[in-house]
């Protein structure tokens, strides 16, 4: 150890920090996370369009409630994998910020393409927008939160 040379020591610098932020690009939420999301979100666009509104209300209120207790664990994005738990100061304290904005722009967009699509004459509107963001959850939820970390720097 006493004999390292500079260029050796300023490479394997380098290289652990490599593997910083390689491990950083991998914080994230479960794929299952996105999937049970999506489903809840299809579950509150049929409520919206079949049920009683105050059944729907109640819904979104029970699935937001379970959303808080389920994400509590999971949306500092530190245990993505049994395997994996890295520190808060690899995961970036943004990353619960940057996951409750796009929830909130996923809501967003539903209410917006409910609008849409009702004004143009859609029958069950509220359940073509839920699909429609659904779809964006599950397949892209994780590819879009890694972009949103990116550009959050968080």
């Amino acid at each position: 150890m006493e004999h390292i040379a500079q260029e050796e020591a300023r490479g394997a610098l380098a290289a652990v920090e490599r593997a910083r932020r390689q491990v950083a690009e991998e914080v994230g939420l479960p794929r299952g996370y996105w999937w049970a999301m999506a489903a809840g979100w299809l579950l509150l666009g049929v409520l919206g369009s079949v049920a009683p509104a105050w059944l729907a209300g109640t819904a979104t209120a029970v699935f937001g409630a379970g959303h808080g207790v389920a994400a509590s664990r999971l949306l500092d994005g530190r245990r993505r994998t049994r395997g994996l738990r890295v520190s808060r100061a690899v995961a970036g304290a943004r990353v619960p910020l940057v996951v409750v904005g796009m929830l909130l722009a996923l809501i967003g967009l539903t209410v917006l393409a409910a609008l849409g699509l009702d004004a143009d004459g859609a029958d069950h509107a509220s359940l073509w927008a839920a699909a429609l963001v659904a779809a964006v959850v599950g397949f892209g939820g994780p590819e879009m939160l890694r972009v949103l970390r990116r550009w959050a720097h968080a």
